[in-house]
């Protein structure tokens, strides 16, 4: 099912670089680009906002729109999503900025346009927190955390 969503360009060399799209027909994801006029570079170690320019507006509560690293960019040059995943509120209007860090010890240099993050969309579920005691249901896990079934 794809939905509309009302989308604005913020910056004008997005008009260069082209709307983010889906790349294949099973993509979850479409590419954010570097909207940038120069290139930048990401010192090792280093963490930068990198502007998309584009900004959405979602208008459904019940969606939203996360920021996710490319795996290639990320297994290649060990620049990924700075803080894990970026999320996009229904209701934010503003520029989509991408936070990258680069885990690497070597510069990286992004040039402008260039595929930087996915945009996904994604069901939101809110909830009412029920403050209990005790939970009404018991599983096999319980508090277990970290590690606690072993690595085989």
């Amino acid at each position: 099912m794809k939905r509309l969503i009302e989308t604005r360009i913020v910056n004008p060399l997005l008009e260069k670089y082209g709307l983010p799209a889906y790349k294949t027909t099973g993509a979850a994801g479409m590419d954010l680009l570097a909207c940038i006029d120069a290139p930048v570079v990401i010192a090792g170690g280093k963490t930068l906002v990198i502007g998309s320019g584009l900004a959405v507006n979602i208008q459904d509560p019940g969606l939203m729109a996360v920021v996710a690293s490319r795996s290639g960019l990320c297994l290649n040059s060990q620049v990924r999503v700075g803080q894990g995943l970026g999320i996009i509120d229904a209701d934010y209007h503003g520029e989509i900025g991408v936070i990258l860090h680069n885990d690497g010890v070597d510069d990286y240099t992004i040039q402008p346009g260039e595929r930087i993050a996915q945009l996904l969309f994604v069901p939101v579920v809110q909830v009412t927190l029920k403050l209990v005691a005790e939970f009404t249901t018991l599983t096999d896990r319980g508090a277990g955390g970290f590690g606690h079934t072993g690595k085989h």
